[in-house]
């Protein structure tokens, strides 16, 4: 099972009227930004690093993968669509006190009671087996949808031969910009870092969801109180801001969900990522690991991504369940 959530009696109260679950069925509500702390508190809980247990992972999609979320004997349950296909529906793995077996009978109920086929997407690797003792029909890799795990302290130094590349790339930029700040992004930034990313245009090939995240980050950039990210901010007096970056801290893994640089600075991106890396290691002492979430399947993205050399590739599945 995900691991169970502690809950005080406050707590409880304060969220039945937010998401009452009756005997009859699950009752599920759109997921908005407002549902951030809520959410918080579960996924502080899980045991899995792969982005789908995030704040950045699910309220920045949410509109995307249709998600709306019920608390129910104090688990969450987040109802979507499968990440490969919009157009089936589909359940994350529930995280609270119910064990997954009891979950899943949960959610049996509740497909059966609606007509709908019972599916996980973005189901960590660890937890495939665990379904099929359950009674799994079907397990579908993701291909495109694994998250790429990195080492902390590999990309904060980038020391060793196999980030030779990406250390002179830094180097560079530092060579070519000595005057240049690195920089918390603080409220009092927030409007520059909007009006840069509001400079930066797409490219013609641009990834497939490319527009849609760049709605969403500028959601966040709107509110950030509400995502609760850290982030930090790159400038060179020549060129003002020139990458800007934002994350989130979860146990032993720093989720980075945003990262956005001018291309035309050399070695802007390898900067931003390195100094944030080196700041939020040191702010973050327990940090082993950085998820910078998957590639899509674009090429571009997966190049970028296999070129800081992960440590590893977390895999994720659409898996469906017996009625």
């Amino acid at each position: 099972m995900i691991p169970s959530v502690s809950t005080t009696a406050y707590e409880v109260a304060t969220m039945e009227p937010r998401c009452s679950a009756p005997e009859s069925g699950l009752n599920f509500r759109p997921m908005t930004t407002d549902d951030a702390p809520v959410l918080r508190r579960f996924f502080a809980e899980t045991d899995t690093r792969t982005c789908d247990f995030t704040i950045g992972g699910t309220l920045m999609w949410a509109r995307y993968f249709d998600y709306s979320y019920c608390i129910y004997r104090d688990t969450l349950f987040i109802k979507g669509v499968t990440e490969d296909d919009v157009t089936r529906p589909a359940f994350s793995l529930p995280i609270g006190k119910l064990s997954l077996e009891e979950s899943v009978e949960v959610l049996r109920d509740y497909c059966r009671e609606n007509g709908l086929d019972l599916i996980f997407s973005a189901v960590p690797e660890e937890y495939v087996e665990k379904l099929e003792s359950l009674g799994a029909s079907s397990v579908e890799p993701l291909t495109d949808w694994s998250d790429y795990l990195y080492d902390a302290s590999a990309l904060a130094s980038l020391s060793g031969k196999k980030l030779g590349k990406k250390r002179n790339h830094v180097n560079r930029f530092m060579q070519e910009n000595p005057d240049y700040t690195f920089s918390p992004l603080t409220p009092e930034l927030l409007p520059a870092v909007k009006a840069f990313y509001h400079s930066q245009h797409l490219p013609a090939e641009k990834p497939a969801l490319a527009d849609i995240e760049r709605e969403q980050v500028f959601e966040v950039l709107d509110h950030p109180e509400l995502y609760g990210f850290e982030g930090a901010v790159l400038s060179t007096p020549q060129h003002g801001i020139v990458a800007f970056t934002m994350g989130e801290v979860i146990g032993d893994t720093l989720y980075t969900h945003i990262e956005k640089m001018n291309h035309e600075v050399n070695g802007a991106g390898e900067t931003v990522n390195k100094l944030f890396a080196e700041m939020m290691t040191a702010r973050h002492p327990e940090l082993c690991y950085i998820n910078r979430e998957e590639d899509t399947g674009d090429p571009g993205l997966r190049h970028a991504k296999e070129s800081y050399h992960p440590c590893a590739l977390l895999a994720k599945y659409n898996v469906a369940l017996r009625a």
